[in-house]
């Protein structure tokens, strides 16, 4: 694989939201007392996430997963400031930069 499409990078965008968003669904069921109802949605949004990472253009599922690691923090950050309004500090965007380079290493790195 020479480079990442647009497809990719939509895919692990996509990927990242909705596992985060289906993830935060059970949060809010368990920890902030939300309605149960919270549930249906938040199953639907991981199914999204799985289907969207078929998506990725590697031909090894465990890079494509290994890779969306990095992707996965990242948005976490920008949920983290966006979805619950607790800004992230310098910590929270060096970690999610490094993160995001060895993404990018895992999908680029050149193969023998």
């Amino acid at each position: 694989m020479s480079g990442v499409g647009a497809a990719t990078l939509l895919a692990y965008v996509g990927a990242a939201f909705a596992e985060i968003g289906g993830c935060f669904a059970f949060w809010a069921v368990a920890r902030l007392g939300k309605s149960a109802f919270w549930l249906a949605p938040g199953a639907l949004s991981l199914f999204a996430f799985a289907a969207l990472l078929t998506r990725v253009e590697t031909e090894a599922a465990g890079r494509a997963y290994a890779a969306y690691g990095g992707v996965y923090i990242a948005a976490s950050v920008l949920w983290l400031w966006a979805v619950e309004g607790v800004r992230p500090d310098r910590w929270d965007a060096i970690g999610a930069t490094i993160c995001l380079i060895g993404a990018v290493l895992i999908l680029l790195g050149p193969r023998g």
